[in-house]
């Protein structure tokens, strides 16, 4: 007589308990694991657009610092106004960060239907 696979289980709960554990379970993996699915692409391309904005931004703030520095050397001497053209750096990029804090959505993740 062939013994049964013990691969093969049966995994129907049984029992009205077996039931209800098993429901409450399939709803917390549908609530839970599925919107962080949705988040965790959400958030993926959220920190590849500032790495990209904020590098963008780091590279056109140096190229114009030495671009003053080395074209008009002349015009911030003295003391303090050698810090003018970083300054100005600092500036823009508090500018641009501004602008990318004000963009940003407080919309929930997930849309509900109506």
């Amino acid at each position: 007589m062939p013994e049964k696979d013990r691969d093969t289980k049966n995994n129907a709960p049984q029992g009205q308990a077996g039931q209800m554990v098993q429901l409450v379970k399939d709803y917390a993996r549908q609530e839970t694991l599925g919107p962080l699915k949705g988040a965790g692409r959400w958030i993926a391309l959220g920190l590849v657009g500032a790495l990209l904005i904020g590098t963008a931004t780091g590279f056109l703030v140096l190229g114009t610092l030495r671009l003053v520095q080395t074209e008009w050397p002349g015009t911030f001497q003295g003391r303090w106004a050698q810090l003018a053209p970083y300054a100005f750096g600092l500036l823009f990029c508090a500018i641009v960060a501004g602008l990318a804090f004000r963009r940003i959505n407080k919309q929930p993740l997930t849309k509900e239907k109506r």
